[in-house]
């Protein structure tokens, strides 16, 4: 995971929860 973003508001997600691995596309 990404350092710069780590537990932010994620796209798909309702909140900052354990997304799906993924940087910043």
């Amino acid at each position: 995971r990404d350092s710069r973003m780590k537990e932010r508001k994620k796209y798909g997600l309702k909140a900052a929860r354990r997304a799906p691995q993924f940087s910043k596309r």
